[in-house]
């Protein structure tokens, strides 16, 4: 599938798929989006001494950046293993014009960007002290046969429901909560009815949050037995 850069509202980068007609991110801003959805409303909600990770997809790697650059502003011995799945990984070219490492004052940010899309797939490395990464290049449906470790955290991060309808549908979400341990929490910039009805049926505690920018809803959703 053909791709593009293109510029969102915040100034921050993302890649456009022609065929599709579909963004990687929100054109209202793909550095205010990651933040608010992922951050704000995921990972200081779960913040721990130890924390796993799950997140659908890897893309271009804004989200991992983003947790990094949460991870470096807490405790230094907590630590993160964070896990993604990705069937088309972007390109050296794409990941140098997007250029989110200049978004952050980690001075290292620039090397982490780099290793994170370099590194191998399917296999565990230390991108920093304490920060265990892991990049599955793989179907998400094949998540139920990859071997994790209990999930805390989800980041539900997939194309939106009018391109892939099938990633916003009961099995893929049964898979996902399999791997998500009691009392997990489960962040996406989705609000549809359907996913939320779907959330509730796979006994999930659901709630509306206010979007990021250009979007009124976000679901949070917290697994129960």
């Amino acid at each position: 599938m053909k791709r593009e850069v293109k510029l969102t509202s915040d100034g921050s980068k993302t890649l456009y798929i022609n065929d599709l007609n579909e963004n990687y991110h929100s054109h209202h801003g793909a550095m205010q989006e990651a933040q608010h959805v992922f951050i704000n409303n995921g990972l200081k909600l779960k913040y721990d001494y130890e924390i796993n990770i799950l997140e659908l997809g890897f893309g271009t790697g804004l989200n991992v950046l983003v947790t990094i650059d949460e991870f470096l502003k807490n405790d230094k011995n907590h630590v993160i293993h964070y896990f993604t799945i990705e069937k088309y990984p972007v390109n050296e070219r794409e990941v140098k014009e997007l250029g989110y490492d200049s978004f952050f004052d980690e001075p290292n940010m620039k090397k982490y960007y780099r290793e994170l899309h370099e590194c191998e797939w399917n296999v565990t490395q230390e991108i920093l002290p304490n920060f265990f990464f892991t990049k599955f290049n793989r179907d998400f449906y094949e998540l139920k046969n990859l071997a994790l470790p209990s999930i805390d955290l989800v980041y539900y991060d997939c194309f939106g429901a009018r391109v892939q309808p099938d990633l916003w549908e009961k099995p893929l979400f049964e898979m996902v909560a399999d791997k998500m341990k009691e009392g997990a929490l489960l962040t996406t910039y989705s609000s549809k009815g359907s996913v939320r009805r779907i959330l509730q049926e796979l006994h999930f505690k659901v709630e509306k949050k206010e979007g990021p920018p250009g979007k009124r809803e976000m679901i949070n959703a917290v697994k129960n037995e």
